[in-house]
Order: C-alpha cells, then structure tokens, then sequence
C-alpha cells in the first residue's frame, strides 16, 4: 500500500501547523484541545520546518522543568525531518517509524507539505489490507 492511499482518508486541514515563534504553552495548549500529539511548525504554512509532540514537550519538562514552557516552539522541535512520499511504501514507514522511535511523519512533496501519516494510520491501513487478503485466500479455498 502506498502513502498516497493512507492520505486519502486524511484531509491536509487535519494536519495542524504553529509558527516557530508560538511559545510551547501554547502548542501544549493545542495538542491537548485537539486531542492529537504531534503540531507541524512552519514558518508559512506550507514548509515542514520541523515538527513538535507532545513527548518532546514531556522529555523537555522532566530535563529542564516547566520553564521551558515559555520558550518558542523551534527550541524544543526536531529540525532533522525525518519525511516520506505519497509514493513510499506504506511498509518502508512504518519501518522508519518503528526503527526511529517516532509516532509522526509528514508527507512532503517538493518542498511542501502535503499531509501527515500516523503510525496508527499505517497499521490501521495494514490491517485492512490484511484482511482484504484473507477474505481473497477465503474465496480462492471454497471456490468462490
């Protein structure tokens, strides 16, 4: 299964961006009332600059306590963007996924961004294709 198939259950609109500049309280604040753990930061809305979850913000705190909180988001994001493609492999990210730890992995075509996958997307995605085999393996044994 491809990226691009993952995406199309998705919609960019889901995938939320905050400015390098916006204090992490307030991306805390956003993750928390968006019931989601991970925001995009961009400096226009277009660019993955980097990306900030809610376990950075957590790591951060227990190193350096709840002062960090009024720092801006880019002191705290990961700036080394591990990225995929809409044509990736579904199976290759959730690879890198697992491989480097991380839960997150924007989509990223020329440049801009072009969503947001989950590892939760990709096994959801896996286990439905999953399924679709085995209904296949079924009908190919009874005949069907």
């Amino acid at each position: 299964m491809l990226v691009s198939q993952i995406l199309k259950t998705k919609s960019l609109q889901d995938v939320v961006t905050v400015p390098p500049s916006m204090l992490v309280s307030e991306a805390a604040k956003i993750l928390s009332e968006k019931r989601i753990g991970t925001v995009i930061v961009s400096r226009d809305g277009k660019a993955a600059d980097g990306i900030l979850s809610e376990r950075d913000i957590v790591r951060e705190i227990g190193a350096r306590g709840a002062g960090c909180l009024v720092h801006a988001v880019d002191t705290l994001m990961t700036s080394k963007l591990v990225t995929c493609h809409s044509d990736d492999q579904a199976d290759a990210i959730l690879k890198k996924m697992t491989d480097g730890r991380f839960r997150h992995m924007p989509v990223v075509e020329n440049g801009e961004l072009r969503g947001l996958i989950s590892l939760g997307d990709v096994v959801k995605a896996r286990l439905m294709e999953l399924a679709m085999e085995k209904d296949a393996l079924e009908g190919m044994i009874m005949g069907h």
